[in-house]
């Protein structure tokens, strides 16, 4: 794995590894279900993505909606491809919410609602909530079933 991936926690937060991209829980909760898609291969631009991991997308794209629309409800979805700090490929995906979203008697906020997300505003969760989390993700991802 490159070192993207390594900064985001891997194995601990692994949702699904998939042929070419792994689904990571996003150790700083933007918004509750926030997660990272990263290309496994070391490069640094979208460009150098081969043809068998853009087609894998579309199964991980669909996997990622369909899971967090069922266990969290968002109402919009963002995709921030930003690599500015860690230079491999790599998608921050942040489930957007309208109201609070209470998830194991946690209050979790969407303090950019309805505008841009800012990345360094985040629900704060401890180990054991971080590790539940991926946990309840993990178990009811749709690429697992």
């Amino acid at each position: 794995m490159n070192n993207t991936i390594l900064k985001f926690n891997y194995p601990e937060s692994l949702i699904k590894e998939y042929e070419y991209w792994v689904v990571l829980v996003r150790n700083e909760q933007v918004t509750l279900g926030s997660l990272i898609l990263a290309y496994k291969k070391e490069v640094g631009s979208f460009s150098e993505v081969n043809k068998e991991g853009f087609l894998e997308l579309e199964t991980i794209i669909k996997d990622i909606e369909i899971t967090l629309k069922k266990i969290f409800n968002y109402d919009k979805i963002n995709y921030l491809t930003l690599m500015m700090f860690d230079k491999e490929v790599h998608t921050h995906i942040i489930p957007r919410y309208s109201k609070s979203k209470k998830f194991k008697n946690k209050c979790y906020l969407d303090l950019g609602w309805p505008g841009p997300h800012d990345l360094k505003c985040v629900n704060e969760l401890n180990k054991l909530e971080l590790s539940f989390l991926t946990e309840h993700i993990k178990n009811n991802y749709n690429g697992n079933h």
